[in-house]
């Protein structure tokens, strides 16, 4: 006789809520002779994955009968499809004793006809349940059986993830950002968009199927190249909480003040310091993390304080004397350990600072500054023209200036040109930022430098292209510092 067995009778029997009667003395129990009979609790099960975790029906058979011999009765009971003889079967449960239903949840059904049996989802699949009962030391079997049908459903996604020029990491198929599963089709995702569009894909780097809109509020499931593929449209930069459910299809995008880091202000301190703090920068694209560019002329060991002249509650290094490639990080409340970071050479270096908490790190690299800086965008004299960018004049390593007459539009500095507009950039602090006429940061990106991208873990840098705009015509002075990432557009 064919059969297919469950992997794991014991997980069968653990994970398949069932009951049992105890029966307290075998050798004096007498069953009767009571028929052996199965029945389901109803005859046509119709199976909803929004009921995943509840009881699908109750199989429950009678006792079956010991024959008077007073010996216990074990059951085997199996499932398989109607009308087939049970030549291929699942088996439920093996000579178990005292076990007398079988009650699985609509998940725990569903898995099994879909993934053990075969079955296709919404068909009407008729099924054939029997119970044998063996009487331990006779040879002869009772067997009874049931039919019913159960109509099971095609499970949603476990896996849904962000796409599109409004999340962080752009029209990157293969680099979507993933949202979290909370339950069965219920998906939720909280962190910054941009004005743009997005869609939802099942798997990263396949475009199909993915969830697109529908309607306000409400999504549509595409499969085809040819179906609709409309977007849900972000219209203002902002932090959002985005809410999905693929089992009623709904959605919503509510923006909500965000996550902040434990403190609002970081300092850099120590040797070069002379021990008193240098105030950090709060990165505009990721509040968590902290900036500050310093050309080092002593070198040698610092940390970083989250209260101006305090001592405690100090960000350090995991060990003492850390070479400054070293990213490890560790929040200190108190005093001890003092752990430190020790430069042993001098020069330019950017650190980053990210106070995501269990992530924390210490990026730190060296700067060489800039050969040039060319202004770019339709506000420039030379438009968009890349190869043909406006040159800005080198004062000293770090700083770059231009005065000219700038036309109203859009803005950014390139560092190098890059043919493919995927180099390094800098940009305003957010896109269509008029300036203001004071010292402002700049944000840098290169989108060919690993470690830039590194910094940004929940951002992807090449979809960031904030540009300046340039609301009144007229003649513009521009200083920029490289190191510290300052800019003063200033109109004369």
């Amino acid at each position: 006789m064919k059969y297919m067995k469950l992997k794991n009778i014991a997980f069968a029997l653990m994970g398949l809520t069932m009951m049992a009667c105890t029966d307290q003395n075998f050798t004096e129990l007498d069953k009767g002779n009571t028929p052996l009979a199965i029945t389901p609790s109803s005859d046509h099960i119709f199976l909803e994955e929004r009921n995943h975790s509840v009881e699908a029906f109750d199989l429950s058979w009678t006792t079956g009968t010991n024959f008077g011999s007073g010996h216990a009765i074990t059951y085997d009971v199996q499932l398989a499809a109607a009308g087939t003889g049970f030549s291929s079967y699942v088996v439920l449960f093996e000579n178990v004793e005292r076990v007398y239903n079988w009650k699985p949840t609509v998940e725990d059904l569903n898995g099994l006809l879909i993934d053990e049996m075969g079955f296709q989802p919404y068909d009407d699949v008729n099924l054939e349940a029997r119970v044998i009962a063996h009487v331990a030391g006779l040879s002869d079997e009772q067997v009874a059986t049931t039919k019913f049908t159960v109509i099971p459903y095609k499970p949603v996604t476990s896996t849904l993830y962000l796409v599109g020029d409004a999340t962080p990491n752009g029209w990157d198929a293969g680099n979507a950002t993933e949202m979290t599963r909370t339950d069965n089709g219920i998906f939720t995702w909280t962190g910054n968009l941009n004005a743009g569009e997005m869609k939802f894909l099942v798997k990263r780097g396949d475009w199909l199927p993915c969830y697109c809109k529908l309607i306000e509020g409400m999504l549509y499931y595409r499969e085809k190249d040819d179906e609709p593929d409309d977007k849900f449209i972000i219209n203002e930069m902002h932090c959002y909480k985005v809410d999905v459910n693929l089992l009623d299809m709904s959605i919503s995008i509510t923006q909500v003040e965000g996550v902040k880091p434990a403190y609002d202000n970081l300092f850099f301190v120590g040797n070069e310091t002379g021990w008193s703090f240098w105030s950090m920068t709060v990165d505009p694209l990721d509040p968590f993390l902290f900036r500050i560019g310093v050309n080092f002329s002593k070198g040698g060991e610092f940390k970083f304080g989250t209260a101006e002249g305090s001592w405690e509650n100090m960000y350090k290094a995991t060990s003492a004397n850390a070479p400054y490639t070293q990213t490890s990080m560790e929040f200190i409340k108190g005093f001890d350990p003092d752990n430190k970071w020790n430069l042993t050479e001098t020069g330019a270096f950017k650190i980053c600072v990210d106070l995501r908490t269990g992530k924390e790190r210490m990026l730190m690299k060296k700067f060489d500054g800039f050969d040039g800086l060319w202004l770019v965008g339709d506000a420039t004299p030379n438009g968009w023209d890349l190869g043909n960018a406006t040159a800005m004049n080198k004062v000293d390593e770090f700083t770059f200036t231009w005065t000219g007459n700038l036309n109203t539009g859009e803005m950014k500095i390139s560092t190098d040109k890059q043919s493919d507009w995927m180099g390094g950039w800098f940009m305003s602090s957010m896109g269509n930022k008029a300036p203001e006429g004071k010292v402002e940061h700049t944000v840098y990106i290169n989108k060919s430098d690993d470690w830039c991208a590194a910094q940004y873990l929940d951002i992807g840098v090449g979809g960031i292209d904030n540009k300046w705009k340039i609301t009144s015509a007229g003649e513009y002075t521009i200083t920029i510092n490289t190191l510290k990432e300052e800019i003063l557009i200033q109109k004369q």
